[in-house]
């Protein structure tokens, strides 16, 4: 009976003994780097490779078809209002005023004919030594030739106008920018021979993509620069923006007109126009707290009173490699956990290392 009674209480001394052993520990404290999180106050800057052209451009053809017979300026001429910059082979224009100018001719003929004959139907009605119906008659034939006198100056005035469109006139001072014909080539009616930008404003104009589209401010200044120069300096405003993509590049064209453009931007030097896009809603984080809650994104928010994290699911509007910008779920002045945040659990004490940043 003793010795049971020593076995007995040696086994209960070794269970609690294992018992001892077993109890769970107190969890570490992680050491973790967190930011607190700001509302975002500016946008991205952007750069974009551009080109000044003439806000007021110009191209330059023929009302009608025909051989060029010569252009009489090239790129980099100046020219001025009505000054003639290209002729055509004027042969078939020139026989159609001519024949224009029978015509009349013929017709004033038969007026003055048709004239005579009424005055002398009127007078030998007057003595009746003629009847109403040959009176009529020559009134009838004059009024005929009175229109067909009409109707050929008629023709007469558009084959001169026809032939004045064989010369192509500058209609306002500017610049020669681009050549479409050589001479001796047959141009259609409407062809671009000569392109002029005309004196005035001048525009930096842009590619741009769809996004940046969406997410520019609205009347927004642009930094414009030389690209071979970056000292040479304007700025503008975007004056218009391509309705429609372009159906190889997918992008838009933008027109920014420049304000006091210097010299040195001449029309298509190569420039850099740079912009900062609006902020976008929500609030900017690093990439690197980003993490998974039951396949949304979340992130680990830090407790200053409790000294513990919690997991908490959010939304995304923008994700850049380097950093997210959330939209829901966290708001400015909250504590986010940036590194470590692999080995953490939901309401796990935590060390925040150098402190918040």
């Amino acid at each position: 009976m003793h010795i049971s009674r020593i076995a007995a209480v040696s086994v209960i001394a070794v269970a609690l003994a294992g018992c001892q052993e077993q109890a769970p520990s107190e969890p570490a404290i992680r050491p973790v780097r967190a930011i607190t999180v700001e509302r975002n106050v500016q946008g991205a800057p952007v750069t974009l490779t551009g080109q000044v052209r003439a806000q007021d451009q110009a191209n330059l053809s023929f009302r009608l078809d025909g051989r060029l017979l010569e252009r009489r300026v090239n790129v980099g001429d100046l020219v001025q209002p009505g000054q003639v910059v290209g002729k055509l082979d004027p042969q078939i224009q020139q026989n159609s005023l001519r024949q224009s100018q029978a015509g009349l001719s013929s017709a004033q003929a038969q007026l003055t004919q048709a004239r005579n004959a009424f005055r002398r139907q009127q007078e030998l009605l007057k003595n009746g030594w003629t009847t109403n119906a040959s009176f009529d008659q020559a009134r009838q034939a004059l009024d005929s030739a009175e229109a067909q006198v009409t109707s050929s100056r008629a023709q007469l005035r558009s084959a001169e106008e026809t032939l004045s469109y064989t010369d192509l006139l500058a209609d306002t001072a500017g610049t020669v920018t681009a050549t479409g014909a050589e001479p001796g080539e047959v141009v259609r009616a409407g062809q671009m021979v000569v392109q002029v930008a005309r004196q005035g404003g001048r525009d930096a104009v842009f590619d741009v993509p769809s996004r940046l589209i969406r997410t520019a401010p609205r009347d927004s200044v642009v930094a414009v620069s030389l690209a071979e120069d970056p000292s040479v300096t304007a700025t503008g405003r975007v004056r218009e923006v391509a309705p429609q993509a372009d159906s190889t590049t997918r992008t838009f064209q933008v027109k920014v007109g420049l304000i006091d453009p210097p010299d040195a931007m001449r029309l298509g030097a190569t420039v850099a126009g740079r912009i900062r896009l609006s902020p976008p809603e929500g609030v900017d984080v690093p990439a690197s707290a980003l993490t998974l809650s039951n396949g949304r994104p979340a992130v680990w928010v830090f407790d200053p009173r409790s000294q513990t994290v919690s997991l908490r699911s959010v939304e995304i509007s923008l994700h850049e490699p380097s950093s997210v910008v959330i939209s829901q779920g966290l708001a400015a002045g909250e504590v986010v956990v940036t590194a470590g945040a692999q080995v953490l659990r939901p309401g796990q004490k935590v060390r925040l290392l150098g402190g918040e940043s």
